[in-house]
């Protein structure tokens, strides 16, 4: 690849300004000097440089669902977002339990070129939680799977839970549990509290994450595996958690930024933009969730994406589709949520975003936009103030539950593999990053 970009005025990772040199795809210089020859330069005077973020939890809903989303979409609404990396959630049609499936959501990440995608298998046949995918298969297969969800519904039964888990263990993979039990959850459609009392809605007891959590530590305790806890949402399940680690167990959780922001007081006038799985929990919860990244009880932040068609959101409450796009939004808010409130410093925000989650997911490289790494990074305006609304968004779906809210921070430039997906503010046209993306790969 021949393209060379300057960024001056860099502060990395919050850090003293320099000025990064990319060049054939990777960061082939920091302290360039500012008179250094290339084809584009970029003055991040005033912004963050990040390493590219990764998302450990994304639906982009093809093959199956395009009418929602398709890898190119949700890969563009990625690029919009910071994100280099995405993690795809195996709830399609037909469901990613196969070689088959996964190469062709790999291959369709490769094709479009706004961020690596790396498919997630599904740890049951067609999600059913009846019997074991062919894991060996997918983890063998081009798109070299490590991690196993059923997201969107929970591996509820015990015995083949474990028999998950030990089977990953022989290969050093993850587990990502969606910690819902099934039973205590039937027609549930908020958090259960007083405001689900008060609204009419069946509540969403607590006890039904953290009942699922506790086993499953004690599981992944008993087999010595790996465990990943999907969209943590309540104080009970920080506790589980911290306690499982504090024991050495090698569990990992993650939290959505809309946990982090908003709570079921949101439902009150039964907009269902603000109906998602797990559900909107107390203030309580929320704060306790930021303090739990804080100290590191939550490993990660990740979003969840989940498009859906406006028919699905603009209904009655009971009616609607769980779920909120969070792609564009994730960076802003932990700026608002973490940042703004003292939580986090930069550091910790690369950590979070992109670090600890390309550790969970076995991606190789640091990410810590050392000369010689891969020049996959986002330059972040964190002082820009705007009201979110529908035309922040980059994807095929607009059931974003922002709409009127104030986020402070904006992606002025994405960059994966060296060259642009993101040039200032802007999404770059499909064709182009295409072709870039072709020259990527045969570099």
């Amino acid at each position: 690849m021949s393209s060379r970009i300057l960024i001056t005025n860099a502060s990395v990772l919050g850090g003293k300004l320099e000025n990064l040199l990319i060049a054939d795809g990777i960061i082939a210089l920091r302290n360039a000097a500012a008179d250094t020859a290339t084809d584009q330069v970029i003055d991040a005077a005033g912004a963050i440089v990040l390493p590219g973020l990764v998302d450990l939890h994304s639906h982009l809903r093809e093959p199956g669902f395009e009418q929602s989303e398709t890898v190119l979409t949700g890969t563009q609404a990625a690029a919009a977002g910071g994100f280099t990396t995405v993690f795809a959630m195996a709830n399609t049609n037909p469901v990613a339990d196969s070689a088959g499936v996964v190469e062709q959501v790999q291959r369709l990440g490769d094709e479009a070129g706004y961020a690596t995608v790396r498919p997630i298998g599904a740890v049951t046949v067609g999600l059913a939680g009846e019997r074991l995918a062919d894991i060996g298969a997918m983890v063998e297969s081009r798109a070299a799977v490590t991690i196993f969800s059923d997201d969107g519904k929970c591996v509820h039964d015990s015995l083949l839970m474990r028999r998950a888990l030990e089977y990953v263990t022989t290969f050093g993979g993850v587990i990502a549990q969606h910690a819902q039990d099934p039973r205590l959850t039937i027609d549930a459609q908020m958090n259960e509290g007083e405001v689900s009392a008060r609204l009419g809605l069946n509540g969403w007891p607590a006890v039904a994450e953290e009942s699922i959590i506790a086993r499953d530590v004690l599981l992944a305790e008993h087999i010595g595996a790996k465990l990943h806890i999907c969209h943590l949402s309540t104080r009970g399940s920080i506790d589980i958690v911290r306690a499982a680690k504090a024991r050495g167990v090698a569990v990992t959780a993650e939290v959505t930024p809309h946990h982090l922001l908003l709570t079921d007081a949101s439902a009150e006038q039964y907009d269902a933009r603000f109906k998602v799985n797990p559900p909107l929990r107390t203030e309580a919860d929320t704060l306790a969730l930021r303090e739990a990244v804080a100290d590191g009880t939550i490993d990660i932040v990740a979003t969840d994406h989940a498009p859906h068609p406006s028919d699905t959101k603009d209904c009655e409450w009971d009616h609607a589709s769980f779920g909120m796009v969070g792609l564009e939004s994730a960076l802003p808010i932990v700026n608002e949520t973490l940042v703004k409130t003292g939580k986090l410093d930069w550091v910790g925000v690369a950590r979070v975003l992109s670090q600890a989650p390309a550790r969970i997911g076995q991606l190789d490289g640091a990410r810590e936009l050392a000369q010689g790494e891969v020049a996959d990074l986002v330059i972040f305006d964190p002082t820009f103030e705007r009201t979110w609304s529908v035309a922040d968004l980059a994807g095929r779906s607009s059931n974003t539950p922002y709409t009127g809210i104030p986020l402070a921070g904006k992606i002025t430039h994405t960059i994966r593999h060296g060259y642009l997906t993101v040039d200032d503010g802007v999404v770059v046209a499909a064709e182009t990053v295409a072709g870039h993306a072709r020259e990527a790969l045969r570099g």
